[in-house]
């Protein structure tokens, strides 16, 4: 297995290289401290869009509040207009983050077929007209994070890195799907091999990645800096310390969801906390025996103290269960 590395980007050091990947509505400030925790190597940011920064909007410019402890931090940022996504750019520089992301993967219908994320693909000179833009009037480092091209009839990923690279580029995170693929089907990892054989900067590879095992097998396969995990990080902060989750008990999982809880609360108080957590509970629970009742219940509730009581009865009614059909020995409790 591949020893932990130091990676530059730009005048900033990243010391590791597995990563939580950028998802909207996922990765916010008190996930993003809960994985840095757990051993993520930095914090990208959820996107945002460069036209409501540029208005001023206070819910795109929240999406970029974060603890000092998320540091390094990856503002990542979505747009198709130069001077407005340089404009913003220079506005949240002053929030001070470390590096600013250019989104140019996202693959959603709403933003790409309108010329953002995974759209700029099939422009890759005005995206690099965008990187150099970006470059020249803010201070920090100016990342990409694309795809492979926008269908497989135009996989043009070898012109949009090295574009991206005279532009200035200082890193770029390779998802190894087209936009058109969306999530279906299997990321090309051989693509990423190849654009990691001819980048003269940092790769970070990023698609279909389920453990920890499994992102340093990569990285030794394809000879990338460093691998990003999406969406089987959800719910399982535990992967960044190549723990599998299915090894745990209950009790672990539920002071887990107990330390991701008390985040979300102090980030976003009590009420809206409470609501935005259901979506990580649901995550946090898959694969646990008995688990689907439960589940309807907490994600419905609204009282703090019967959130705690409902996962306090279930933890005690699995070790009881579990002393009765092992002849009350004491043995890790485990589902998957």
């Amino acid at each position: 297995m591949s020893e932990k590395k130091n990676i530059r980007v730009g005048d900033v050091e990243i010391q590791g290289d597995v990563i939580l990947s950028p998802m909207a509505g996922f990765s916010d400030s008190p996930y993003r401290q809960i994985t840095r925790e757990f051993g993520s190597a930095f914090s990208f940011t959820e996107f945002v869009s460069t036209d409501g920064i540029s208005r001023g909007s206070k819910k795109s410019i929240d999406l970029f509040r974060f603890q000092e402890c998320e540091r390094p931090i990856f503002f990542q940022i979505f747009g198709n207009k130069l001077d407005v996504i340089t404009e913003a750019a220079k506005i949240i520089e002053e929030l001070n983050p470390d590096v600013i992301d250019l989104n140019m993967g996202c693959s959603v219908t709403k933003v790409a077929h309108k010329g953002s994320g995974a759209g700029l693909l099939k422009n890759p000179s005005y995206a690099g007209k965008i990187i150099e833009s970006l470059s020249k009037n803010v201070r920090v480092p100016i990342t990409a994070k694309i795809r492979l091209g926008w269908d497989h009839k135009s996989l043009n990923y070898k012109e949009v890195v090295s574009t991206l690279e005279e532009s200035g580029v200082k890193a770029i995170s390779v998802h190894g799907r087209t936009k058109s693929m969306g999530y279906t089907g299997k990321a090309d990892w051989n693509a990423i091999a190849e654009i990691k054989s001819f980048a003269k900067v940092p790769i970070f590879g990023n698609g279909d990645i389920q453990t920890y095992k499994e992102a340093k097998d990569r990285i030794n396969e394809t000879g990338v800096d460093a691998v990003l995990i999406g969406r089987a990080a959800i719910g399982n902060p535990w992967i960044f310390k190549g723990i599998e989750k299915s090894s745990l008990k209950f009790s672990e999982i539920r002071e887990g969801i107990y330390r991701h809880l008390k985040l979300m609360l102090e980030f976003y108080g009590e009420r809206q906390g409470l609501i935005l957590f259901r979506k990580h509970l649901s995550k946090y629970l898959r694969g646990f025996f008995g688990i689907a009742d439960l589940r309807e219940k907490l994600v419905t509730v609204t009282d703090l103290k019967d959130f705690y009581r409902l996962l306090d009865e279930f933890n005690s009614n699995i070790v009881e269960a579990k002393k009765i059909f092992t002849n009350t020995k004491e043995v890790a409790c485990t589902f998957s």
